[in-house]
């Protein structure tokens, strides 16, 4: 006698979305005693959608207060919902700091981390004397004037591919500490300055190091040069501050290759160029 099983077809669906971080506890899932998490308010909605437990994937788990605008995951389910309908559904629940901007079922092989090319994040800095009410949640004040010519200069040292141990958080357990920085700039629109960091692959903690280092160099308590010498000393405690959370927004991710010149306005094509060559 054959004995047929009826087997559900698992598909792999990817999810971009965007979330203020503020109120959450980071992306990855902790106990419930540590506060609320971005990745199980979105593994609780999918199961009161469909009375089934995922486990998503993220391209980047996002700290404790760090925001995103174009964060990735994907997950495997059985359910049926056509990709186009789930955005609606899902934000229908979740709530209002949190929400999906596209899902797209993708080959079962597909990993939001493992297949990233490479990702951009943005720090922000309210550069004016009394902090902007509406932009508090999203950048770090400080009050005193920075020099951007020369954090500017100074962030051009960190382009390349190098060994950002220094730009780790103390105690990483990183196998390796070598990453590619595609760009590494800053700019400055009216009282804001932002720096904007793409790169294949970012340590712990790593941008909002850089951050507070080129914050350093705005102050005048760094020279440009010493980027240099941090990097080869491969010493944390040379660098600067970890910038706090708030400043910090995870703006793409990219995985089809693409240069980021491509898709931003405000990047510019020759380093990636010769970097991937």
């Amino acid at each position: 006698m054959k004995l047929n099983f009826l087997v559900k077809e698992m598909r792999n669906i990817l999810l971009r979305l965007a979330y203020d971080g503020t109120s959450y506890h980071g992306f990855q899932r902790q106990p419930e005693e540590h506060g609320r998490t971005i990745q199980g308010e979105l593994e609780k909605v999918w199961k009161k959608l469909f009375a089934e437990d995922v486990r998503i994937i993220t391209a980047g788990r996002t700290d404790t207060g760090v925001h995103a605008a174009g964060q990735v995951v994907n997950f495997f389910s059985e359910a049926r919902i056509p990709q186009q309908k789930i955005p609606k559904a899902m934000n229908s629940l979740l709530p209002r700091d949190i929400r999906i901007l596209e899902a797209v079922d993708v080959k079962p092989e597909f990993n939001a981390r493992k297949n990233a090319y490479w990702k951009r994040y943005d720090y922000r800095i309210d550069n004016r004397p009394i902090p902007d009410v509406f932009t508090r949640l999203y950048s770090l004040h400080v009050p005193i004037r920075l020099d951007v010519a020369e954090m500017q200069q100074a962030a051009y040292y960190l382009q390349g591919r190098h060994n950002f141990k220094a730009f780790a958080a103390a105690g990483s357990s990183a196998k390796s500490f070598i990453r590619t920085l595609y760009h590494c700039r800053v700019r400055q629109n009216a009282e804001t300055i932002t720096i904007t960091c793409i790169g294949d692959g970012f340590l712990y903690n790593m941008v909002r190091i850089i951050a507070g280092t080129l914050i350093e160099v705005g102050k005048g308590k760094m020279q440009p040069e010493d980027l240099t010498e941090i990097l080869e000393c491969e010493d944390r405690t040379k660098a600067g501050m970890t910038a706090p959370a708030s400043g910090l927004t995870l703006t793409y991710v990219n995985y089809d290759g693409s240069r980021p010149s491509e898709i931003f306005e405000d990047i510019e094509a020759n380093l990636f160029e010769q970097l991937i060559c």
